[in-house]
């Protein structure tokens, strides 16, 4: 095949390091909007010299990659076709929640058993950061920082799933997942027993996972999201009954009463 003119070839060494950083993108260590260090360290940091790499970026940018920025580069907002703006569109309506939610319970029991299974030592410690994070929150009776610690442990056992294709797509999801723990706490925290139910199921999970108890990991992590649609679902049915007795008192605004 001929060479488009205009676009040189692209020797081994680019290609290899071309390679690399896709590597690290597709793993995850390298995440969207993420900036590259500066060309002369990052040519150093990968062993290669600066037209190579130079090469290798240009064909990073070619692919989509990476985006060139007022003198840096970044990683591109990859996987934005899932996050916006349908994923805005999905959270604002809300007979979305049941589609979302039993498709959270499907990923949640998969991520967990799998993390069980493959979790290494830099993954149990970020999975018990963030359950920490959870604790500390819960003592302090902060809403808003145990819903962001919540979302924290999820994310870091689909990473501990070690399956690319579930981080990714899930990692593409967070801005769905924030909305919805967010939005899902705010509503069930009406009842005073579900900030220690949900804790005590992220702890269950946290446990069987640094265990390598992947059949209790399972079923713990689907019992929490479960856990979560039925409380939810409870919730809007009670909210429908009042709003119901609540119309029936003035005849639903346009009734002459009296």
């Amino acid at each position: 095949m001929e060479q488009d003119e205009g676009k040189p070839a692209a020797d081994g060494a680019a290609a290899r390091t071309a390679r690399q950083i896709e590597t690290l993108i597709l793993e995850g260590a390298l995440s969207p909007g993420d900036p590259l260090l500066p060309e002369r360290e990052l040519a150093e940091r990968l062993g290669v010299s600066r037209p190579t790499l130079r090469q290798a970026l240009k064909l990073l940018e070619s692919r989509g990659l990476i985006l060139a920025d007022q003198g840096r580069r970044l990683v591109a907002p990859l996987g934005r076709g899932l996050t916006d703006p349908l994923i805005a569109l999905m959270a604002d309506h809300g007979e979305v929640v049941d589609d979302y939610l039993e498709f959270r319970a499907t990923a949640e029991r998969m991520a967990a058993g799998l993390a069980a299974r493959r979790a290494n030592d830099v993954d149990r410690a970020r999975i018990g950061e963030a359950m920490a994070a959870i604790d500390r929150a819960h003592e302090a009776g902060s809403e808003p920082a145990e819903a962001a610690a919540d979302v924290a442990l999820h994310l870091a056992l689909y990473e501990a799933s070690h399956n690319l294709v579930l981080m990714q797509v899930m990692r593409a999801l967070t801005g769905l997942l924030r909305r919805g723990v967010m939005d899902n706490r705010e509503t069930m925290f009406r009842r005073p027993e579900t900030r220690e139910a949900l804790r005590a199921q992220h702890r269950a999970i946290h446990d069987a996972v640094l265990a390598g108890d992947a059949a209790a990991a399972e079923t713990a992590a689907e019992a929490h999201i479960r856990y979560v649609h039925r409380a939810l679902g409870e919730i809007a049915a009670a909210e429908a009954r009042l709003a119901t007795s609540l119309r029936r008192l003035d005849g639903g605004g346009i009734a002459r009463r009296g």
